[in-house]
């Protein structure tokens, strides 16, 4: 009976770990095929510039003359000579299909830089951990700027990256790797570091094999183009020159951010000669003395990080080595390891305007050369730990799995995360910012669509009439009518959305950290459900509802037919009306309020949600049944985080057995029979902590003890 029980509780664990690796799977597949969709569905003479410009039937390799010729073809090659002697047998195949088979061919390259990366990371032990770890890092890899810039401009330089790898990140690569990395510095010059690299850390023989490979290639194509060769390697030396502006803001070198501040001539030519002999000087034994430590991905990426810095071109679509900074380790604690990746996915994916906004001279110079300075400080200053180091393994973190609650009918999983402690702060926040681009892509993304719009809000309007609920219109001709009520509900709506339950979950960080999970779950479960709500069911809201004489208190008249409303369409969907998120995150800060707030401010957490719907009908935004909607949501949202944890998102006082601190330390000691019954009822702590973990994580606070909820 118990190898039965043992061995089905091993079946069940099998089938979940293969759901999740389909699903994530899938999920890097659907993230590919909508960047590739989004490069292809381009208008023909703004889809892959750079390769029309290469191959196209007016492309470069397509003309006598000299590569680099700008002024006879009105544009150059901006690659190596050997580079161009690579592609012209590609002028011969058919524009529309080279662009599909570039497309797919450049995220196949990206593919094998995530399994390569996934392969060498050290956290990732087992053949079980890399299969899931890989197509989350496929998917970051899509998403980051590099990868866009390279898919959008029909750019090759993620080719080098690719074949540079396995010389670097293998302990012993072979004669295949390091011809590999030499024909990589063939088509990227600026790669001849990484030899200098790969010699330093004792692999010596690769060093040369790629040095060797390099000259050659260099040679073949000198003796194949002797005048491209010549008007390259020494007109432009190596290339300096070629493409865009060196002080455009997609070129993140030092050359770059010198001439962006307005510096030129021997002043800037000397400041970059020093600071990249510094950059160099500290940056190249750092990474060095990390691949030696055994972190060969995060020593790889410092290097990188060192020839994006000296260089003096580095455009966007050849920054994914800062991307690969997210392999390094800081912080003591497991929920302070996520907190670096995820800053460094922000920077190398959001564009500076996103990243920063803001005009003052200070924030924009940060914001520009944001990639940059992220590259620069990594390399030569922030302290990653090492393999030896005490913090390599993080602390764990108190963690307990909680009584059922009262709904013990609900089937909840009997497996998961339920740490009961404050999570880190600047995580927390860095994840509100990803959250928050994210709703604001996807609500902007979803396709304009008025007639189906119009359709289904005439839908929303018969249902109301059938149930004697259509109080719309009577509510908003009213509030236009009085106008403090008009400009108190127009203040209200576009002011309380954000700033309350902003502030309801700072309350529950601080005060109720237990409950602050929980309730984060549900909001965050909410807002995605209304995300598909807005994808598959868009609707007109009252006010842009023709026919109605609905007023827009708050925008003013709308004309459906001014290309400036279009316009205004593209930067917020308009028709996302069916759920409220106004409401439905209202009732949840109404449903927080009831559960935290002192009993003599528990009206406001009845009083907030209905004024909020009161609010959205009459400011004509939402009809009545888009409140429904919202509630809806919420209700999934407190359902979701049920089946996750198996208790109440409202239990926000952590129920302790008698004498809960004394509870504690006998759990921290190991010592589980010293637990009253109660207390091995409630209580199951799945990690022990090591003696030296801080009071921050296990204090007298009850709010912050190691125990469940009973």
């Amino acid at each position: 009976m118990v190898r039965a029980g043992v061995r089905r509780l091993l079946d069940i664990r099998r089938t979940r770990i293969s759901l999740a690796l389909v699903g994530l799977w899938l999920l890097a597949a659907c993230v590919a095929i909508r960047q590739a969709n989004e490069v292809l569905d381009q208008p023909q003479d703004r889809r892959l510039p750079d390769l029309d410009a290469w191959l196209g039937p007016q492309g470069v390799l397509h003309l006598p003359g000299s590569l680099y010729d700008t002024e006879a073809r009105g544009t150059s090659f901006t690659g190596t000579p050997f580079a161009g002697w690579v592609l012209h047998p590609l002028t011969n195949a058919a524009e529309h299909a080279l662009g599909v088979a570039w497309t797919v061919a450049t995220l196949l390259i990206v593919a094998a830089i995530g399994v390569l990366v996934t392969h060498a990371l050290p956290v990732f032990g087992t053949r079980r951990a890399r299969l899931l770890a890989a197509p989350l890092a496929i998917s970051f890899l899509v998403l980051s700027l590099p990868v866009r810039g390279n898919l959008s401009l029909g750019q090759m330089s993620l080719l080098p990256v690719l074949l540079v790898l396995p010389a670097m990140l293998k302990p012993a690569p072979g004669k295949v790797a390091a011809v590999a990395a030499g024909v990589a510095a063939a088509l990227h010059p600026a790669m001849l570091l990484f030899a200098v690299y790969v010699w330093m850390t004792g692999k010596r023989r690769v060093a040369t094999s790629m040095a060797g490979t390099f000259a050659a290639c260099t040679a073949l194509a000198w003796s194949a183009m002797p005048q491209d060769s010549f008007t390259y390697w020494v007109h432009h030396v190596a290339g300096a020159g070629l493409g865009g502006d060196a002080d455009a803001l997609s070129n993140q070198s030092l050359h770059g951010a010198l001439l962006r501040i307005g510096l030129s001539g021997p002043l800037e030519i000397t400041l970059v000669v020093a600071l990249s002999v510094a950059v160099l000087w500290f940056g190249l034994p750092r990474a060095v003395a990390y691949a030696r430590d055994g972190q060969a991905v995060l020593g790889v990426a410092l290097a990188g990080c060192v020839m994006v810095a000296v260089a003096p071109v580095s455009w966007q679509h050849q920054q994914l080595w800062i991307l690969l900074l997210a392999a390094g380790r800081l912080g003591a604690k497991q929920t302070d390891r996520m907190v670096w990746p995820v800053a460094v996915f922000i920077i190398m994916t959001f564009d500076s305007e996103t990243l920063i906004p803001g005009r003052l001279s200070a924030i924009r110079v940060a914001a520009d050369n944001g990639p940059l300075l992220l590259a620069i400080a990594s390399a030569c200053v922030v302290p990653f730990i090492t393999k030896a180091s005490e913090k390599w393994a993080p602390l764990p973190v108190p963690q307990a799995v909680a009584a059922p609650g009262r709904f013990s009918w609900v089937p909840a999983l009997p497996f998961g995360w339920r740490p009961l402690t404050r999570p880190n702060l600047l995580l927390e926040l860095l994840m509100i910012r990803v959250g928050y681009q994210v709703y604001s892509f996807i609500r902007a993304s979803v396709p304009d669509q008025r007639k189906v719009a119009e359709t289904h809000a005439q839908q929303i309007i018969d249902l109301e009439k059938f149930l004697h609920i259509d109080v719309e219109r009577g509510l908003n001709h009213y509030v236009a009518k009085v106008g403090w009520l008009q400009s108190s509900m127009n203040f209200f709506y576009t002011t309380f959305h954000f700033i309350v339950p902003l502030a309801i979950l700072a309350i529950l960080y601080i005060r109720k950290p237990a409950a602050y999970r929980s309730a984060r779950t549900v909001l965050s479960v909410a807002t995605i459900t209304g995300l598909v709500g807005f994808w598959l069911y868009p609707l007109a809201p009252p006010r842009l509802m023709p026919g109605y004489d609905y007023i827009d208190t708050v925008h003013g008249v709308q004309d459906l037919n001014n290309p400036d409303f279009g316009a205004l369409t593209k930067i917020s969907n308009q028709y996302a009306a069916m759920p409220s998120l106004h409401v439905g995150w209202s009732l949840w800060c109404g449903l927080m309020i009831l559960a935290i707030a002192p009993k003599g401010w528990r009206w406001l957490g009845l009083l907030y949600p209905l004024s909020t719907t009161l609010v959205v009908m009459g400011t004509a935004n939402h009809w009545i049944m888009d409140a429904v909607g919202g509630a809806a949501v919420v209700m999934l949202g407190f359902a979701v985080q049920y089946m996750l944890t198996g208790r109440s998102a409202f239990s926000v006082e952590p129920a302790a057995a008698s004498g809960s601190a004394a509870v504690a330390a006998d759990a921290r000691a190991g010592d589980s029979t010293a637990l009253p019954t109660q207390g091995r009822e409630s209580l199951v702590i799945t990690h022990s902590l090591e003696s030296k973990q801080s009071n921050s994580d296990v204090t007298d606070d009850p709010d912050k003890q190691p125990v469940s909820h009973k």
